[in-house]
C-alpha cells in the first residue's frame, strides 16, 4: 500500500462524518480543478509535488538546491519554480491551478528570511495561501501527521525537530557545514577524506576509502585529491556526495568507514536526546522518524543512534514516514486551504 493511499484512508473519515455523501460529491466536484503544491527543498536538490482534490500525487518535479543560506535567495527561488514548473508539466497543469502551497526548506529558521521568501513565492504564484516552513517541519508531519514525535533528517546536512502533545516544538542541529551538520552527508564525506589523508600519510590505518576517493573525485592517486577537493568548482553538495561511497565502503566491511558511520549515528542520537529532553518526552512512547539519504546505511547508522537514545528515552522507537517530505508538504497545503475556506 502506498503512502498516498494510506493518507487517503486516514483522512477520509473527516469528510464522510461531517457531511452526507451527496454533499461530499458536490463539494469535490466544485473544487475538482484545484491543485495543491508541496515543496521539499534542501542543500542538494528540490522536489515539488502536486496533489489533486483526492490527495493523489498528479505530478512531481526536481531541480537544484534551494537552501537560501547555501545558494542565496534568488537561486533558491529560481530552483523552487523550476521544480514546480516541472511538476506542473508532468500533471498537465499550470501555476495558476495551484490554490495553496507549502514550502519546506532547509536554512529558513530565521523568521525574516522565511517571510522574504514567502513574499517572493506568493507574488509569483499569485495566491494568498502560501506557507514557508523548515524542511524539518514537513518531515515531522510526514512521520506523525501532526501528533507528538521527533524526526531526524540526515541528507547533505543534519537536523532534528520535534513536537509534544502541547504543540511545543524544539530543534537541534541545522548549523550548517562549518558549525554543525554532524551525521549528515557533508560531515561523513569530510570524515572520509580525513581518513584517506591520514592513511596516505601513515598517520592512520589503511582504508579502502582511498580507492573510493580516487574513483569519486577522478584522480590518479590519493595525494592528487588535494587538487580535486580544493578546486574552485568544488562545492558542499559535491563533497557531500562522497558520503554514498563511504556508506558503500562500510557495507563492504571496511573498518574505518564503519567507524565513521557509527560516530555519525551517535551524533544524530545526541540531537534526538536534546530535542526529547527539551520537550519532556523522555518517558513517552514516541516515534523517531528518519529522513534522508544517509539512512540508507541502515543499522550502520541506526544501531549507534539507538544506543544513545534508549538509555535516555527507553520508549522511543524508529518509525518509517507515512508520507515522504514532498507529499507531506502537499498534504499540509491541502489542510491549510481547507481551514482557510471554513473561516
Amino acid at each position: 500500500m502506498s503512502s498516498v493511499t494510506r493518507i487517503e484512508q486516514i483522512f477520509d473519515w473527516k469528510f464522510s462524518e461531517k457531511m452526507p455523501t451527496s454533499s461530499v460529491r458536490k463539494n469535490r466536484s466544485r473544487k475538482s480543478l484545484n491543485t495543491y503544491l508541496g515543496v521539499d527543498g534542501g542543500g542538494t536538490k528540490t522536489q515539488a509535488v502536486l496533489f489533486d482534490e483526492e490527495r493523489k500525487v498528479i505530478g512531481e518535479g526536481f531541480s537544484g538546491a534551494s537552501n537560501p543560506l547555501r545558494v542565496g535567495v534568488e537561486t533558491a527561488v529560481t530552483n523552487i519554480f523550476q521544480a514546480t514548473d516541472a511538476a506542473c508539466d508532468a500533471a498537465n497543469k499550470s501555476r495558476g491551478d495551484v490554490v495553496a502551497a507549502t514550502f519546506g526548506l532547509a536554512g529558513v529558521r530565521r523568521a525574516d528570511l522565511r517571510q522574504r521568501i514567502r513574499e517572493r513565492l506568493a507574488q509569483n504564484l499569485k495566491i494568498k495561501t502560501v506557507e514557508v516552513v523548515t524542511d524539518a517541519e514537513i518531515a515531522l508531519f510526514g512521520t506523525t501527521l501532526g501528533k507528538a514525535g521527533v524526526v531526524v533528517i540526515a541528507g547533505t546536512g543534519s537536523i532534528c525537530y520535534g513536537c509534544n502533545e502541547a504543540g511545543e516544538t524544539a530543534i537541534a542541529g541545522g548549523w550548517g557545514p562549518i558549525a554543525g551538520d554532524e551525521g549528515g552527508g557533508a560531515s561523513i564525506a569530510r570524515r572520509g577524506l580525513q581518513a584517506i589523508a591520514k592513511s596516505s600519510d601513515g598517520r592512520g590505518e589503511f582504508t579502502k576509502l582511498s580507492d573510493a576517493g580516487i574513483s569519486y573525485f577522478r584522480t590518479s592517486t590519493p595525494e592528487n585529491l588535494l587538487i580535486a577537493i580544493y578546486a574552485p568548482q568544488m562545492d558542499n553538495a559535491k563533497i557531500a556526495g562522497f558520503a554514498r561511497l563511504v556508506v558503500e565502503t562500510a557495507q563492504a566491511g571496511d573498518k574505518v568507514a564503519v567507524e565513521i558511520l557509527r560516530e555519525a549515528g551517535l551524533e544524530l542520537g545526541l540531537a534526538v536526546n536534546a530535542v526529547v529532553g527539551k520537550l519532556k518526552l523522555k518517558n513517552k512512547k514516541i516515534p523517531i522518524g528518519r529522513v534522508g539519504s544517509i539512512f540508507r546505511a541502515g543499522e550502520l547508522i541506526t544501531d549507534s543512534l539507538l544506543k544513545i537514545v534508549h538509555p535516555f528515552a527507553p520508549k522511543a522507537y524508529l518509525a518509517e514516514p507515512l508520507l515522504q517530505p514532498g507529499s507531506a508538504a502537499a498534504q499540509m497545503a491541502f489542510e491549510m486551504y481547507g481551514k482557510g475556506e471554513k473561516r
